[in-house]
């Protein structure tokens, strides 16, 4: 089947947009019965051939089983949103403002909407680990599918099919489609608004433009201004390339805005005129202030890495600070690329060859409007990405690979059907040894992990450009079996990241994809063993990349022992001050041992109470107490009669005793311990009220919970100084019912 370009279309040709001729089918014609509706599933569009529906309905199917697999394994995953998941269950006030407890104390550090399916599933199916994760399943297959509906539309059913298959097996999309974090929406939503702006550049419709508005909107719902970054190009596009005059592009552009503001904005609306007295306090501010959240520690600050309240971000020399070295190259770093860039130098070829193909073509062409919408919002991503100085982890690389699988699949599309022409011939063949020669020094940087893919990855690659270049113009059947042979070398070590990322549990705030020491970033970007072995390898000691610190992280993944060493340890060292030594409590000259309910990071330990089978799980960081059956049974006593069953200081502690004993428990300072909510003055208060129970020891690792002036500390020496201390087992308990004599 040859699919119609209209950037083939002449500058004097009536028409630069019209889709290829197609007959109607034969179920649509006059007088004749409409075919039933599993037919038409089934079968599809009446212009595509017969075997593109089923294959794209395989493809969907394999996304699910894919992602389904094992699902369970992970747990609650992120248990501070598990956390709030489990709240929101129980309160419909938790479920609006998005409450860490049902107490509503205070809330997570995001607009609630991410929550709201995983909630929704929740409330249905109880509290467990597939009622929290198949939602996040479902969105990845339907990214997945928005994907291939977008490319499928404009080239073919092939190239939709490698723009899904390249995004479902993307190693972080992998990890993060089955992963209860803010990022699963955010791709989600995304996909949909460029696929919302192609569509109106096709007729010039208002709705498209306002449905892509809406979709932003709401995208800003789950990761506040993130939602923003891809908004230049689509409306530039837009106001370039739309068949309508002017003026009414502008006015079709004010109506998406205001699409946007009102789906939007209507939360914010409610949450920042309600009275803060009766609604809980915005976790990550620190002023209550939903707008200060959005645009400090969520906004900007992320940018120039000036984030009041976070646990330490900021540029330094030469580019580099506690969350990597930026830089053009972020992307394509020890610490990011493994997660996203396998396909990365491939798709930036193809998109200039796109855009050089449509170079003639007229104003109003769809094709070159698609590479400019779907690669634009890549490039800027990826750019922002790049040189953010402020809080960056490698799991927010999610958010390029539905842009990434776009551009390939149109790109290896357009250039597939021009393969007469030599130029084309040669740069498909270029792109396919980018994508060989970058996996192929991928999979070095991982050396134990199937250390000949590496070569069938570079040999089929060259073998497959070869063919493309020479073979191909011999005959059909050459080429297809060179274009199958060099998409076979490119998605293989991708593919064996996301085999191996589906095969390992993942927990903690910072999980990463791929087998074990894939991602060599010390905070987060080892992968830790999770309860099958191994301790922290990557991790810890020696700070973050592009700090002085040198040295080592090792764990044995049983009761937290571990074993950090470091020196100039300005991020993360294993014993130094300033960062977070390997088990010390935060800001002091630690030891190495985890044992004390979550105080520090242990090298391997679980981050709580002695650690629990290799701790921090598969690749990720910041993970919570391993409850006892004694403390559970230690906070069910009475626990009706209190609002909260017991405080913690930060999210970890809360939420890990929260999800085992199924009762609110209050994060005092929010995620990172540094939020001022409670004061002094107000928990005392809930004490006094006898609202609360217990007070656990440890957690926190921010100012609020490390240092002597925050509010955290001065709460823990309070309690301290007045009531009675209860050890259970490793964990230290205070019960505010019981004062200390005299």
């Amino acid at each position: 089947m040859t699919t119609h370009y209209d950037q083939l279309t002449p500058a004097g040709s009536p028409a630069a947009w019209s889709p290829p001729p197609t007959a109607a089918p034969p179920s649509h014609r006059a007088g004749e019965p409409e075919q039933p509706f599993v037919r038409r599933l089934w079968r599809g569009r009446p212009e595509d051939p017969r075997w593109a529906r089923p294959a794209f309905l395989g493809l969907l199917a394999a996304t699910l089983l894919l992602y389904l697999y094992d699902l369970s394994a992970s747990g609650y995953a992120n248990s501070f949103y598990s956390a709030a998941v489990q709240a929101g269950s129980k309160s419909w006030k938790a479920f609006f403002f998005g409450s860490l407890d049902a107490g509503n104390a205070i809330t997570v550090d995001k607009p609630s909407a991410f929550l709201w399916p995983m909630e929704l599933s929740v409330r249905i199916f109880g509290l467990n680990s597939w009622a929290i994760l198949t939602p996040e399943v479902l969105m990845g297959v339907g990214t997945v599918a928005v994907v291939y509906a977008a490319v499928r539309r404009r080239f073919s059913p092939v190239a939709g099919l490698v723009a899904g298959g390249v995004l479902a097996l993307t190693p972080v999309a992998a990890l993060m489609f089955r992963f209860n974090n803010p990022d699963a929406m955010l791709a989600l939503l995304m996909a949909l608004a460029c696929y919302f702006v192609v569509r109106a550049v096709e007729d010039g419709r208002t709705k498209w433009l306002v449905w892509a508005g809406a979709a932003i909107g709401s995208a800003f719902l789950a990761k506040t201004l993130q939602a923003f970054l891809i908004l230049p190009p689509l409306a530039i596009v837009y106001a370039v390339c739309a068949p309508v005059p002017l003026k009414k592009r502008l006015g079709q552009l004010a109506l998406a805005t205001g699409a946007l503001v009102v789906s939007g904005g209507w939360w914010v609306a409610i949450v920042e005129l309600w009275p803060a007295s009766s609604r809980p306090y915005i976790g990550g501010s620190q002023n209550n202030s939903f707008l200060e959240l959005t645009f400090g520690y969520n906004g900007l600050g992320r940018i120039s890495g000036d984030e009041t309240g976070s646990v330490g971000g900021g540029g330094g020399a030469g580019g580099s600070g506690r969350w990597g070295a930026t830089g053009w190259d972020r992307m394509f770093s020890s610490e990011i690329g493994s997660q996203i860039s396998w396909l990365l130098p491939a798709a930036l070829i193809l998109l200039i060859a796109g855009l050089w193909a449509t170079g003639k073509a007229r104003r109003t062409s769809v094709t070159r409007a698609s590479f400019l919408v779907w690669g634009g919002s890549l490039l800027t991503t990826m750019v922002v990405f790049s040189y953010m100085a402020g809080i960056f982890h490698q799991y927010y690389t999610v958010a390029l690979a539905p842009y990434l699988a776009a551009v390939i699949g149109m790109g290896a599309g357009l250039l597939w059907e021009r393969r007469t022409e030599i130029w084309a011939s040669i740069t498909l063949a270029a792109s396919v040894v980018a994508a060989a020669a970058w996996g192929y020094v991928l999979l070095s940087r991982t050396s134990t992990y199937l250390p000949w893919l590496k070569w069938l990855v570079l040999i089929g690659g060259l073998a497959a450009a070869l063919g493309l270049v020479f073979a191909g113009r011999i005959s059909r059947q050459l080429a297809l079996g060179a274009a199958a042979v060099g998409l076979v070398a490119a998605l293989a070590g991708p593919t064996a990241y996301t085999l191996s990322t589906v095969d390992s549990a993942h927990t903690g705030s910072i999980p990463t994809a791929g087998p074990a020491g894939a991602s060599m970033m010390g905070f987060g970007g080892g992968r830790m063993g999770g309860g099958k072995g191994g301790g922290l390898r990557g991790g810890f000691g020696g700070g973050m990349p592009g700090q002085q610190g040198q040295g080592q992280g090792q764990g044995q993944g049983q009761n937290g022992n571990g074993n950090a060493q470091g020196r100039d340890g300005n991020g993360f060292p294993g014993g130094g001050t300033g960062g977070f030594p390997g088990g010390g409590v935060p800001g002091q000259n630690g030891g190495t041992q985890g044992r004390q309910n979550g105080n520090g990071f242990p090298g391997g330990g679980r981050m709580g109470e002695g650690g629990r089978g290799g701790g921090m799980g598969a690749g990720g960081l910041l993970n919570g107490a391993n409850v006892s059956s004694a403390a559970k049974r230690l906070l069910a006593e009475n626990a009706s009669r209190y609002t909260w069953v017991a405080a913690s200081i930060g999210s970890q502690n809360a939420a890990s005793y929260q999800l085992a004993t199924g009762d609110p428990v209050m994060a005092i300072g929010g995620f990172n311990g540094t939020d001022p909510s409670p004061t002094l003055a107000q928990f005392k208060k809930y004490v006094e009220d006898g609202k609360i129970h217990y007070f656990i020891s440890g957690g926190g690792f921010g100012a609020g919970g490390g240092s002597s002036s925050g509010t955290g500390s001065q709460i823990s020496s309070w309690i301290e100084s007045t009531f009675k201390k209860v050890t259970v087992g490793s964990a230290t308990f205070y019960d505010l019912t019981q004062k200390k004599s005299g």
